[in-house]
């Protein structure tokens, strides 16, 4: 049987043993909500996408109930119809797995795959996860953009790349060219707490993406 050292998967299996915190919560969660898909979440969106978002991890009740990045909370909300205003998505984004929408040019993902208490994994949850988001990465043959959603994503995606972190602090509305032809720009988190204390607004979202998408379209 293969194992996850000898497939260099880019998603985490269903019953992903590796981090025994999350695996705890996991199950601690699949007991009270049996009908969740309490797993690891996996990434969302077609393998030719030339932009690559990531976020920290799932959210208990969005994407850890419905399977799919930031669906099911206020932060996939904002994300969805900021995508639809910039032409990265087909369809009517309806807050569940099966609504029918469909990602154009980009994949969304999560630094770490499983719901983690508090939103927070720990630093060493976040390096045994981070395999499958370098997979992930490498598995993507026309990226040219990653968009990292707060410092931790931002943090994340520059230890995949073995980057110093000095060199590319973060800051939204920020960018930096990570190596020739791949560039990082970095938002704040479209989460509630964020834009319900004004620290991003739509019109600051909009702005990373009209970025993003003058990039590409350069390209």
């Amino acid at each position: 049987m293969a194992t996850l050292m000898d497939t260099n998967p880019a998603e985490a299996p269903h019953d992903c043993p590796l981090c025994p915190r999350l695996v705890a919560y996991r199950e601690a969660n699949a007991r009270v909500h049996p009908d969740w898909f309490n797993g690891p979440v996996p990434s969302f969106g077609p393998t030719n996408a030339r932009l690559l978002i990531v976020g920290l991890a799932p959210g208990v009740a969005g994407a850890n109930r419905t399977g799919r990045p930031f669906t099911g909370d206020f932060a996939g909300d904002l994300l969805y119809s900021t995508l639809r205003e910039f032409g990265f998505s087909k369809g009517i984004f309806k807050a569940h797995r099966d609504d029918g929408l469909e990602l154009v040019d980009v994949m969304i993902s999560n630094a770490v795959r499983c719901v983690p208490p508090q939103n927070k994994p720990t630093p060493l949850e976040e390096e045994t996860c981070r395999p499958f988001l370098v997979n992930r990465i490498n598995a993507l043959p026309n990226l040219k953009v990653i968009l990292a959603l707060g410092r931790v994503a931002h943090d994340n995606v520059l230890s995949t790349f073995g980057a110093r972190k000095a060199r590319f602090p973060f800051g939204h509305k920020s960018s930096h060219d990570l190596k020739e032809d791949l560039r990082l720009f970095d938002s704040y988190h479209c989460s509630r707490y964020n834009t319900n204390t004004g620290r991003l607004t739509t019109e600051m979202f909009h702005a990373v993406f009209e970025d993003i998408k003058t990039h590409l379209d350069a390209k």
